[in-house]
């Protein structure tokens, strides 16, 4: 019997913890049914090491952008500069940006300055916006709305774990949610029930790896094979077969990264 085939929507394999073991790492990702992976890059000058994954790894794609909380410490990105690294072909999102106000509140003004950059972005090219969002919700809501109402673009809340009425806000505008391994621990439950309410057509599945190990790898380092840990319990929310929702927010990644679903090697 063939295994389920699932995306990885955000994943970090550029990351350190990644180093000695990279290839097996995408290795075990591809036993694990997990077809496709997008590895985000953070911070700008890293985008070229970023970028080699991909090129090197068929079933690896990338987008890139400046973290909030990293906005204060590199140098503002450009629409300019974003758009023109659109142009490599697995080049598939623009982010992540958005606000952290849990860790870096007293970076908040760059931090909005820098998102409205990658939103400007993202309207020009048409690839979707990945967006991180903690402890930041009304600024978050306000600036994505205010956004939307001049240009629509397209948008997911990456490793969605905000408020149910962002959540509302977000689909509102045509937006995705993400589910990560927060979305399987144990304690969960109120963001359990804030996916529920959402429609299935606007769910993805990722890992954030090489954080937020779902269980049974709680506590561990996370890896894109993992995926499977948090979609099965992304199956039992919306009240599908594995099966199903794999084939669901597949669907649904492919119809938010276009450009990932139009790749061909």
């Amino acid at each position: 019997m063939s295994t389920p085939q699932i995306v990885d929507s955000h994943c970090h394999l550029d990351f350190p913890d990644f180093d000695d073991e990279r290839a097996d790492v995408i290795a075990r990702a591809v036993d694990a049914g997990v077809t496709r992976m997008v590895t985000i890059c953070t911070k700008l000058k890293n985008e070229p090491q970023v970028r080699a994954i991909a090129e090197t790894y068929a079933p690896v794609f990338y987008a890139a952008g400046t973290h909030p909380m990293s906005a204060a410490d590199e140098p503002l990105a450009t629409v300019d500069e974003l758009i023109a690294l659109t142009q490599h072909p697995k080049m598939v999102g623009i982010g992540e940006s958005g606000l952290d106000y849990h860790y870096t509140a007293d970076t908040a003004e760059v931090q909005k300055q820098s998102l409205r950059v990658h939103v400007q972005a993202a309207q020009e090219t048409g690839l979707p916006l990945i967006i991180h969002n903690r402890a930041s919700d009304d600024d978050m809501a306000a600036i994505l709305g205010d956004a939307y109402k001049e240009k629509p673009f397209k948008c997911v809340m990456h490793c969605f774990s905000s408020s149910a009425e962002l959540a509302r806000t977000a689909l509102d505008h045509g937006f995705y949610l993400s589910m990560s391994g927060i979305a399987a621990f144990p304690k969960s439950q109120d963001l359990r029930d804030i996916f529920a309410a959402a429609p299935v057509d606007r769910i993805l599945v990722e890992t954030d790896s090489p954080y937020l190990a779902p269980p049974p790898h709680r506590g561990r380092r996370n890896e894109p094979a993992y995926t499977a840990h948090t979609a099965k319990v992304g199956a039992e929310v919306f009240g599908l077969s594995y099966d199903d929702f794999a084939a669901q927010t597949t669907a649904n990644f492919e119809r938010l990264f276009d450009k990932a679903a139009g790749w061909t090697a």
